[in-house]
């Protein structure tokens, strides 16, 4: 994990195997995932290991079930130990375009990545910036509420935070440190990382005379927290905060992060054991699971595609994992069986990233299969630009809170170097950080589908609602084609080549090409 590259933010999934296969082991909690219509046959197999079933989600096809050994049966697809975090058509516009009279933003000059997709005072805020009543869940670390760049757009009251804070790990080692509030469990307005604050900046920070502009300037940000202090992300509060954004009526939901600790879950990996292969399924089984879920209620579900320079088509080595705790990652040989998730999920926008020349990032993941749009993520090593260093990346908003235990603030709350800007306006300072990676890339394209939801949605639950196919369709319709290079190859240097595959409409480094806020803000509709 990195704080200023990465799409991956891991999620804890536990599975002591010996423990867990020997009889007189200690009881614990699993999520034992079922066949459709199988619930009660993988209740047996519960009870039939001495064990209790806590509880069956029936939609998601599971059960919570505490148990001293794995339940075995036909009738189950996977199971993993739940180590909870602590203690605990033709569309007519629905209305007419919002203009925004507004001047620039005080840093938006900094803002390459506006001006790319166009999402500036002179492109798509002359015609539209949004409406409060889109929603826009933020799956992420947190989002600081109370930051000025964020407040004014911050839905607190259906913001919710799912995961519950561990202050160290199962070794004992240091992990989301000290409890700052009662239970481990921070406020629905709260990110000790700062990786979702700047996610949902990116999406939505207002055009209020402060700091910066988001793409979609004027829709509602609504936390929807399932990652830890640390940055892991566990299974249970990832499909709760899906359900919940399902159940709710949100419109789209940003993930910047993979489901860990595997970063490709393969189903029968013989290098894996009969618990890690199990823990494998369980995490495909439920992340497809929610992930339809959220959809069939009408939840449009953007991800990146991740860091790790690879061409998620082909696969061939996994070294990074499982990830947590830390120290367990093995080496193994993989291929396209194994699954990168939430990138490589049925019904879920990929995004792979670009820097200020619109070259693919080094960094970023990519795939004929995999990549679905391109957008703006940052790339200090793009030379192919006058910018210099961390101007390359992407400002957005950070939390002050996160920075000072970063040390990257002093005690007065001064930068020590340019990656981080602080804006004071009327005695209250702002602060802003340059960060890269796939993570940056997917909130422009959620900010852009939020557009589309602002001008073509209608009234709905939770505000307004647009089917999820139609505005997948409207979004690629709201792009730029870019083409693979002309050799069909880039040389990032002499060890390192990226190969792309595919038409100038549809290829593994741009997908349907990079997305365009003033597009997105002119299209019929057809």
């Amino acid at each position: 994990m990195g704080k200023a590259v990465f799409a991956g933010l891991a999620l804890t999934l536990l599975a002591t195997a010996c423990a867990a296969q020997s009889p007189s082991a200690q009881a614990q909690d699993y999520l034992v995932f079922y066949t459709p219509g199988q619930g009660e046959a993988a209740t047996d197999a519960v009870t039939a290991t001495g064990g209790d079933v806590l509880s069956d989600d029936v939609e998601l096809g599971y059960l919570v079930a505490r148990a001293a050994r794995i339940p075995s049966s036909p009738a189950i697809v996977g199971v993993l130990q739940d180590k909870p975090i602590g203690e605990i058509a033709r569309v007519q516009p629905a209305a007419g375009p919002r203009r925004a009279a507004v001047k620039n933003e005080p840093l938006a000059s900094r803002q390459w990545d506006m001006k790319m997709i166009g999402a500036t005072t002179s492109g798509s805020y002359k015609t539209e910036i949004g409406s409060h009543k889109v929603l826009v869940g933020v799956i992420d670390t947190g989002i600081d509420g109370k930051h000025p760049d964020i407040a004014p757009n911050f839905n607190r009251a259906l913001s919710r935070n799912f995961v519950t804070d561990r202050p160290k790990d199962p070794k004992g080692k240091n992990l989301d440190g000290p409890c700052e509030w009662r239970g481990c469990k921070d406020p629905a307005d709260v990110d000790d990382d700062g990786h979702g604050t700047h996610v949902a900046s990116t999406i939505a920070s207002p055009l209020n005379g402060i700091g910066i502009g988001g793409v979609a300037p004027g829709v509602s940000l609504v936390n929807l927290r399932a990652g830890t202090d640390s940055g892991y992300f566990f299974l249970k509060p990832t499909m709760d905060a899906l359900k919940y954004a399902g159940d709710q009526g949100i419109d789209v939901v940003n993930m910047s992060f993979y489901v860990d600790p595997w970063n490709f879950n393969c189903p029968a990996n013989p290098a894996d054991t009969a618990a890690q292969q199990s823990e494998q399924k369980a995490i495909i089984a439920g992340m497809t699971r929610a992930v339809a879920y959220a959809r069939s209620r009408g939840v449009t579900l953007v991800s990146a595609i991740g860091n790790g320079s690879i061409d998620l088509g082909n696969p061939t080595k996994d070294t990074g994992s499982p990830d947590y705790p830390a120290g367990s990652a093995k080496s193994r040989t993989i291929d396209n069986t194994c699954l990168n998730i939430p990138a490589e999920l049925p019904g879920v926008i990929t995004v792979t990233s670009v820097g200020p020349s619109k070259r693919k990032a080094l960094y970023s993941d990519y795939g004929a299969e995999q990549a679905d749009v391109a957008a703006p993520g940052g790339d200090s090593d793009d030379g192919g630009t006058s910018l210099k260093g961390a101007a390359r990346e992407i400002l957005a908003a950070a939390p002050q809170n996160a920075l000072k235990a970063s040390d990257m603030i002093d005690a007065q709350g001064r930068p020590y170097d340019s990656s981080v800007i602080r804006e004071c306006k009327n005695g209250t300072c702002s602060y802003y950080q340059y960060l890269e990676g796939t993570s940056m890339a997917a909130p422009h394209v959620t900010g852009v589908a939020a557009l589309l939801v602002a001008r073509f949605g209608k009234p709905g639950k939770g505000g307004l609602q647009l089917d999820p196919a139609r505005l997948e369709s409207l979004l690629y319709a709201s792009t730029y084609d870019r083409g693979c290079p002309a050799s069909g190859n880039y040389r990032y240097s002499a060890r390192t080549t990226h190969t792309c595959e595919g038409s100038v409409s549809q290829n593994g480094f741009y997908g349907n090409g990079i997305v365009s806020a003033q597009k997105a803000v002119t299209i019929s509709g057809t």
